[in-house]
């Protein structure tokens, strides 16, 4: 009697094991897996910026060696080291005795001159007078336009002399010839200057706005000639040109810069040309001498094509290529040729098409041939920036 009811109790469970196997072989038949998701984005075409990476250093645009233009003991250094200075002000003082005293006595030396000079003419006005009734010989009278004349250079020698003697006397004052950034003193309180040579007392330096000298090779710049003459390229005007200073993170620098001429003229040991580029600095972040690289616009593709950087692959031999669904959702392969980096994307010179769908998301997990499902499609091409790339 007991057994029966615990017979009954399995019946349950083996009607439920049935039902879920059933459902397990309508979702897997044959033991196919589904196909996998992927993410795609179609390509289009839009204008990019064609730019160039290239390695350059700071420099000053102005840069003011301040020296000792008279003989002379320095008596004061008046500006703060390291501080910013404007054109005219006072840097040093040198011992200005001397320079007075040589202004004095040229001074003086032109009031003697022009007393000679005011009886030199006195004595030609009245020889001029006593010659209409031949009072005074011709010779005397020649002698007395000639004495006044002599004076009168002797006034303009005395004014020259004394013009001279108040320029030393201002050049013991030694002010800034730029505004800009004064570095060290290179003398000190007592030094003599000024003996045998122009004596060097600082350096001044602009820092804002700064310049960038870049170097590029003559084959890019070939390249970008043949590009343009061949109609592939539009070039970028030169004030229209862009510059964008990459800082030593890796992060651009917030202000943006401009080209502001090319060289005419070839390094012969380098095959290299110099290109000037200008930066605002306003913080002084930019200090002259250092190495920096900047990306310099050059040109623009009308009908470029760009895709995310994980959707490239390469093969053994480092050939880069992307994988494409069809218009069956099948897997293929095709290799492409790439142009240079920008942000998360990759420049592709040769290779694609438009309309041409690109895997961008999945790649890792799907193989040439694979039947897959399209996941949600990527932001449009249109929504993402101008992007600048240089060919390779």
């Amino acid at each position: 009697m007991s057994t029966l009811p615990r017979r009954w109790t399995l019946v349950p469970l083996l009607v439920l094991s049935l039902t879920l196997a059933a459902c397990d072989s309508k979702t897997a038949p044959e033991g196919k897996a589904p196909p996998k998701k992927v993410a795609i984005e179609a390509i289009t075409v839009q204008p990019l910026a064609i730019s160039t990476e290239l390695n350059g250093r700071i420099l000053a645009p102005r840069i003011a060696e301040v020296r000792a233009r008279v003989d002379g003991v320095v008596l004061q250094r008046v500006f703060r080291e390291g501080s910013d200075v404007k054109k005219g002000d006072v840097l040093f003082r040198i011992d200005p005795a001397p320079f007075q005293a040589d202004f004095d006595s040229a001074r003086a030396s032109l009031a003697k001159a022009e007393a000679n000079r005011f009886q030199a003419r006195l004595q030609d006005q009245r020889y001029s007078e006593l010659i209409d009734i031949n009072a005074v010989s011709r010779q005397d009278y020649d002698n007395a336009r000639a004495a006044f004349r002599q004076a009168d250079a002797d006034v303009a020698s005395a004014r020259a002399a004394l013009q001279r003697a108040r320029l030393n006397l201002g050049y013991a004052t030694v002010t800034a010839p730029i505004s800009g950034r004064i570095g060290r003193a290179l003398v000190t309180e007592g030094a003599l200057v000024g003996q045998s040579e122009a004596t060097p007392l600082a350096i001044i330096q602009q820092l804002d706005p700064i310049h960038a000298d870049l170097t590029q090779s003559t084959r890019e710049l070939n390249t970008l000639r043949r590009a343009f003459r061949a109609g592939q390229l539009q070039q970028v005007g030169q004030d229209q040109a862009r510059a964008t200073l990459i800082q030593d993170d890796g992060t651009p620098y917030p202000l943006e810069g401009k080209l502001l001429f090319s060289d005419i003229s070839v390094d012969p040991g380098t095959g290299q040309i110099i290109l000037r580029s200008e930066f605002p600095n306003p913080d002084h972040d930019l200090l002259p001498g250092s190495f920096i690289r900047v990306r310099l616009e050059q040109a623009i593709n009308q009908q470029g094509i760009s895709v995310p950087q994980r959707a490239v692959l390469r093969d053994s031999a480092g050939v880069p290529r992307v994988l494409l669904v069809d218009e069956q959702l099948r897997i293929s392969e095709r290799p492409v040729k790439l142009g240079s980096a920008q942000q998360d994307r990759w420049i592709v010179t040769e290779g694609l098409a438009p309309g041409d769908r690109v895997v961008i998301e999945g790649v890792q997990h799907v193989r040439v041939g694979d039947q897959v499902q399209i996941d949600t499609p990527a932001p449009s091409r249109a929504t993402l920036p101008i992007v600048q790339a240089t060919g390779q």
